[in-house]
């Protein structure tokens, strides 16, 4: 029997700017098909960077990041770009048709899907977020935790492998948060969470890792990991004031 190759292998990656600034200096890990992963770090730490490299919008360093077993490189650009989805942490970066439907299906249509499938898709990835009822409206009319789930249906269309999340509980109030939360629990996808909200990484992702100045300084059990002061204070990660991180039941 062969196991389908991890969702994200990224090995040795070590990139510097042009203006000389070092962001990461040899990173290591592997995501496994269905895992959900939180990545935190201080500001500055290379999350960003870190995250650029695993479509191709950053190229030329060193190491290799390799997603569903293909290189990320110019031969594979087209697919790796429909296998890993970006959400940025302002929606309104990724919404700018003038119908919630024609945003979500812009990706998959610049893709060559047509027709039924692509109304099938569209159709799919909204209910996947409980947008269905959206289709038709301006995406600047909806309120900011609906544009975030719009956000996300818009790279659920194009059918990924893995979903990139950065800081997705920014700016949401806390039924918004919660509604969130559910629907990530519920997608079939690989998850890498990048957030400074950790509760919210506690909450949804069973692993983390930490990025500090430009290396993974730990991974392992998100509960763990937040419940290690001696770590969390070398890598200036808070929890907010009186949260037990024992005290949270980890979603599966």
């Amino acid at each position: 029997m062969t196991t389908a190759p991890a969702s994200l292998e990224v090995s040795g990656l070590a990139f510097a700017y042009p203006d000389g600034h070092q962001a990461l200096f040899g990173v290591d890990f592997t995501v496994a098909r269905g895992e959900r992963v939180a990545l935190l770090g201080p500001n500055g730490a290379g999350k960003t960077t870190l995250v650029l490299h695993l479509n191709g919008i950053l190229t030329g360093g060193a190491g290799t990041v390799t997603v569903a077993g293909l290189p990320v490189g110019k031969r594979h650009m087209a697919e790796i770009r429909r296998r890993v989805g970006i959400v940025f942490q302002d929606p309104d970066d990724q919404l700018f048709m003038p119908t919630v439907r024609e945003d979500v299906a812009f990706g998959p249509a610049a893709a060559g899907v047509r027709g039924t499938e692509l109304e099938a898709r569209v159709r799919a990835a909204l209910e996947k977020v409980g947008m269905e009822d959206f289709a038709d409206r301006p995406p600047h009319h909806l309120s900011f935790g609906q544009r975030r789930r719009v956000a996300v249906a818009t790279v659920l269309a194009m059918e990924p492998e893995i979903l990139v999340l950065d800081e997705p509980s920014s700016n949401l109030d806390p039924a918004s948060r919660r509604e969130l939360a559910d629907i990530l629990r519920a997608l079939d996808v690989t998850v890498l969470m990048v957030t400074h909200d950790l509760p919210y990484a506690l909450e949804l992702c069973p692993r983390s890792l930490i990025l500090s100045d430009g290396v993974i300084a730990a991974d392992g059990p998100t509960g763990a990991l937040l419940s290690d002061e001696a770590l969390m204070r070398a890598h200036r990660l808070e929890l907010p004031f009186g949260f037990d991180p024992q005290s949270v039941t980890m979603g599966a």
